[in-house]
C-alpha cells in the first residue's frame, strides 16, 4: 500500500501553476498594495492565489482542513485537533513580488502528524517548478521538460561554503553567522527559493535567524527532505515540526544539505 498523498501530488502541482496563472495576471498590472495587520504587504495576487488554491484542495480532499496565510485565523484549541491538514502560502514573497524581481513562489504543503510529507513550490515567472513526496523523492521541472530528480550536494573541502541568503531579510544573525563560517559564497535571493537552491545541490546551507511562518516553510522544507537535507531548529538541531502549540511562527532554523557538518557551531550565542 502506497501513501495516499502521493495520488495528490500531480493535481498539487496543477494548482499551483493555476495559482501561478492568477499571480502573473496580477503581475502585468499596474496593482496596488495594502498592508496587513502586522504591516506586511498584501496584493490582488496574494488573494487570487488563495481562491484558487482553496478551490482545488477543497475539490480534491473535501475532507482536509486547510490552513493559508490568507485564511482567517484558525483558533489552535481547534487546528490540535488536526492530524493530516494542508498548509499554503498562496504568495511565497510578496515585497519581492512588489519590487517586480520574479523571487517569489506558490507553497503549498501537506502535513501529516506535525511533519510536512508532500511540498510543491512553483516559481510563476519561470514555471519552474519544485516537488516532493515522503519516500517518492524531490524533483525539479522545467517548462516543456520531464521532471529531473534532484539531492543535496555534500560539502567540498577546501572549497568556499555556498551559502544562501535573504533578499530582505539577511540582518545580523546572517552576518555572524557567515563571519563564523569562514570562507563562503553568498547567495541572495528571495522566498522558500533559499529552500531549492540547498535542495539541487546548489547551496549547502541556509540559515535563518529571523521571524518566519509555519506556511513559509512547510512545502520547501519536504523539498529538502526529501532530496537528503535537513531543516533544523538552529536552537536545538531537531527538525522543525508544525502545528504543536499556539503561535504560527518559527524557531529561527538552519537548511543544510551535508548532515556530516555541525552547522549549528556557527549559529552566534547570547554571551
Amino acid at each position: 500500500m502506497h501513501d495516499p498523498w502521493l495520488n495528490w501530488l500531480e493535481p498539487v502541482r496543477m494548482l499551483a501553476a493555476e495559482a501561478s496563472e492568477r499571480i502573473l495576471e496580477v503581475y502585468a498590472t499596474a496593482f496596488g498594495v495594502t498592508a496587513k495587520e502586522d504591516d506586511s504587504p498584501l496584493t490582488a495576487a496574494d488573494l487570487a492565489a488563495h481562491h484558487a488554491i482553496i478551490t482545488g484542495l477543497r475539490r480534491l480532499t473535501p475532507d482536509l482542513p486547510i490552513l493559508s496565510e490568507e485564511s482567517a485565523a484558525v483558533p489552535f484549541a481547534e487546528r490540535s485537533q488536526w492530524r493530516r491538514y494542508w498548509l499554503v502560502d498562496p504568495l511565497d514573497g510578496t515585497k519581492e513580488f512588489v519590487k517586480r524581481n520574479g523571487e517569489f513562489t506558490v507553497n503549498i504543503a501537506l502535513i501529516e502528524d506535525h511533519e510536512p510529507v508532500l511540498g510543491v513550490v512553483r516559481v510563476p515567472v519561470t514555471g519552474v517548478c519544485y516537488f516532493a513526496a515522503r519516500h517518492y523523492g524531490a524533483f525539479r521541472a522545467e517548462p516543456g521538460q520531464s521532471p529531473q530528480p534532484i539531492s543535496v550536494r555534500p560539502l567540498r573541502v577546501g572549497e568556499p561554503v555556498r551559502v544562501a541568503g535573504s533578499k530582505t531579510h539577511g540582518g545580523e544573525g546572517l552576518r555572524a553567522f557567515v563571519a563564523a563560517l569562514g570562507a563562503h559564497h553568498l547567495v541572495s535571493i528571495g522566498s522558500s527559493l533559499k529552500f531549492c537552491r540547498v535542495a539541487e545541490g546548489a547551496a549547502d546551507v541556509y540559515p535563518r535567524l529571523g521571524l518566519t511562518s509555519e506556511w513559509d516553510t512547510a512545502a520547501a522544507q519536504a523539498i529538502v527532505e526529501a532530496a537528503g537535507g535537513r531543516v533544523v531548529s538552529a536552537e536545538t538541531g531537531e527538525s522543525l515540526r508544525y502545528n504543536t502549540r499556539d503561535s504560527l511562527l518559527n524557531p529561527y532554523f538552519i537548511v543544510y544539505g551535508d548532515a556530516g557538518h555541525d552547522w549549528l557551531r556557527y549559529v552566534p550565542r547570547e554571551s
